[in-house]
C-alpha cells in the first residue's frame, strides 16, 4: 500500500497555504494603509490606494474561500443554506454522473461506430500471434484446466456428477436411440462386416486345442451307452473335431456369399429388432428396466467411480508436469489460432460481424444496470470519502480560484478607488 503524504506535503495543502497567507497579507496590508492614511499619520494619497486594494483583495478571498468551501462542507461548522453541496446532492450527483455516462459513452451508435473502426478480429490475431501472448493465454487457460481438475476430484464434487449423470441415463429414451444408431449401422451393410469378423472369432476359436477337447468332454458326457464299451473318449473325439470341421466348413460358406440364407436372416433379425426398439412400447420398458438394472448394480457403481478417478487422476498428473502434454497442446492450439485468423479474412470478417449484432442487445440489456450501479455507488459513498475523492482531484485548481479571487479583488477595489478619485476631481 502506498504511504499517505503529510498533509502539508500534498499539493492541496500547500496552495490551501498559499491563499491563506495571500488572505493575511491582504489584511495585514490593510491595516497597515488605513493606519498610515490617516491625517496623523501624514500619509499620502497612495496609501489610499493600498488600502482599497487591500479591503478588496481580502473581500475576493474570503468571498471565494466561501464558495470553494461551501462545495464540499459547512463553512466554519455553520448551518448556512446551500452549503455542503457536494455531500448533500451525492444521490442527484450520481444519477446525473450515470445519465451523462450511459449517453455519452454508452450510446448504441457511439459504440457501434468505434467497434467498426476497432477491425476486432485482425487485432485480436495479432495479439494471439505474439508468442509472449500466446504463452500467456495458454498459462491461463492451463491454470484453469488445473483448477477444473482438483475440483472434479473432489468427493462432493465426483458424487453430485455422478448422480447428474446417473439421472440423465435414467431419463433418455434409450430405445429409441439404439434404434437410429442400429439403422445407421444397417444402411450401409456395416452389420454384415460385423457378422463376417464374429464369425472369423468364432472359427478361431473352434479350432483352438483347448475349444477341441471342451467339446469333446462335452459329447462323451452325452454318451452313456458307449462308456460301457470303452468308446465313449474316441466318439467324443471323433464328433467334436466333425463339429468343428462343420462349423468351419459353415462359417467359410457364409462369408463366401454375400446372399447366403443366413446373412438374409441375419438382416430380418436386425431389421425387426430395430422396429421393436422404435415401435414395441413394452421392448422400450424392457430396455428401460434392463438400463435401470445395470446403473443400480454395485458392480456398475464402482466401475464408474474407478474410471472417474483414473481419468481425473491422469489429467492431473499431466497438467501437474512442467511438460505436460496438455499443457504443450493448448499453447500449440492458441497460436495456431492466431496464424488461422490472421490468415482467413472470412473467419476475422464473421467475428467483427458477430460482435456487431450482439453488442446492441447487450447495451439495451446491461446500459440501464451499468447507470444505476455508478449511481447506486456514488450515493453510498460516506460523504468525507467523497469529498476527500474530489479534493484531491480539483482541490488544487479550486485553490487557484482563491488565489486569482484575492489578486482580481484587489485590482477591482483598486481600479474602483481610482475612478472615484478621478470622477470627484
Amino acid at each position: 500500500m502506498k504511504p499517505s503524504l503529510h498533509p502539508w506535503r500534498s499539493p492541496v495543502s500547500r496552495m490551501k497555504a498559499v491563499a491563506g497567507l495571500l488572505l493575511l497579507a491582504a489584511a495585514l496590508l490593510y491595516g497597515l494603509a488605513t493606519a498610515m492614511q490617516r491625517p496623523a499619520a501624514g500619509g499620502g494619497p497612495a496609501w489610499g490606494y493600498l488600502a482599497a486594494f487591500a479591503e478588496a483583495a481580502m473581500v475576493g478571498a474570503i468571498a471565494d474561500w466561501f464558495a470553494v468551501t461551501a462545495l464540499f462542507r459547512r463553512p466554519l461548522g455553520l448551518p448556512i443554506p446551500h452549503t455542503a453541496i457536494i455531500p448533500r446532492s451525492k444521490a442527484r450527483i450520481g444519477r446525473t454522473l450515470s445519465d451523462f455516462i450511459t449517453t455519452h459513452f454508452l450510446s448504441t451508435p457511439l459504440v457501434l461506430a468505434k467497434l467498426g473502426q476497432l477491425d476486432l478480429g485482425r487485432r485480436l490475431a495479432d495479439w494471439l500471434r505474439h508468442p509472449a501472448n500466446a504463452d500467456a493465454v495458454g498459462r491461463q487457460l492451463l491454470g484453469m484446466a488445473r483448477f477444473g481438475v482438483d475440483a472434479l476430484r473432489d468427493e462432493r464434487v465426483r458424487a453430485f456428477v455422478q448422480r447428474k449423470v446417473v439421472d440423465r441415463l435414467r431419463a433418455l429414451d434409450l430405445a429409441p436411440l439404439l434404434g437410429h444408431w442400429l439403422e445407421i449401422l444397417t444402411a450401409e451393410g456395416r452389420h454384415q462386416a460385423l457378422l463376417d469378423e464374429v464369425l472369423g472369432k468364432l472359427d478361431t476359436l473352434l479350432r483352438d486345442e483347448e475349444t477341441r477337447a471342451l467339446v469333446a468332454r462335452a459329447i462323451t458326457a452325452e454318451i452313456h451307452t458307449l462308456r460301457y464299451l470303452g468308446l465313449s473318449n474316441k466318439v467324443g473325439g471323433w464328433s467334436a473335431t466333425k463339429v468343428v470341421e462343420g462349423l468351419s466348413a459353415l462359417i467359410a460358406e457364409v462369408a463366401g456369399d454375400p446372399a447366403h440364407p443366413l446373412r438374409q436372416r441375419f438382416d430380418e433379425q436386425v431389421a425387426g429388432y430395430i422396429d421393436r426398439l422404435r415401435h414395441d412400447p413394452a421392448y422400450r420398458l424392457e430396455v428401460e428396466r434392463l438400463l435401470a438394472q445395470v446403473l443400480e448394480h454395485p458392480a456398475a457403481t464402482a466401475y464408474i467411480q474407478g474410471l472417474w478417478q483414473e481419468l481425473t487422476g491422469w489429467l492431473r498428473s499431466d497438467l501437474a508436469r512442467d511438460d505436460s502434454r496438455i499443457g504443450r497442446r493448448i499453447v500449440a492450439l492458441t497460436r495456431g489460432l492466431g496464424d488461422a485468423l490472421a490468415g482467413d479474412a472470412a473467419m476475422r470478417g464473421w467475428i467483427d460481424d458477430r460482435l456487431l449484432a450482439a453488442t446492441p442487445a447487450l447495451l439495451e440489456r446491461y446500459r440501464r444496470r451499468i447507470g444505476d450501479y455508478i449511481a447506486e455507488r456514488v450515493e453510498q459513498w460516506e460523504s468525507r470519502e467523497l469529498v476527500a475523492q474530489l479534493e484531491r482531484s480539483v482541490g488544487k485548481d479550486l485553490q487557484y480560484i482563491r488565489i486569482n479571487g484575492t489578486l482580481v479583488g484587489g485590482l477591482v477595489g483598486l481600479t474602483l478607488h481610482g475612478l472615484t478619485r478621478w470622477l470627484a476631481g
